[in-house]
């Protein structure tokens, strides 16, 4: 996150992060295993019980044992980690990957 935040700030904060050992299995799909998910947020969410309660923003939940098959060290599992970041959050602001992160998918 340190590597988007200076120049996503803003639309960072209303996301949420979490992990999840693996995804439901309603989850899977054709493509095979998924990393991770969006969740999308409510602009309503708890306006019924608690008018205080802040609207929830969308939460990308990255699942770890995927995460963790794929990768075959400590380096990779944080560039992998990262791409699926980014690729998650160009998902949730309708963008390329590419606005994100202009080293999107470069080989290293």
């Amino acid at each position: 996150m340190a590597r988007l935040e200076p120049r996503w700030e803003s639309e960072l904060s209303d996301v949420e992060f979490a992990v999840q050992e693996v995804p439901d299995f309603d989850t899977s799909g054709e493509e095979g295993v998924p990393l991770a998910r969006i969740v999308r947020g409510s602009p309503d969410a708890g306006a019924a019980t608690d008018p205080e309660d802040v609207a929830a923003g969308p939460r990308i939940v990255l699942f770890r044992r995927p995460l963790l098959a794929r990768a075959e060290d400590e380096e990779e599992l944080s560039e992998l980690v990262f791409d699926v970041v980014v690729e998650e959050l160009a998902e949730i602001l309708g963008v390329d990957p590419d606005i994100i992160d202009p080293g999107y998918g470069d080989l290293e």
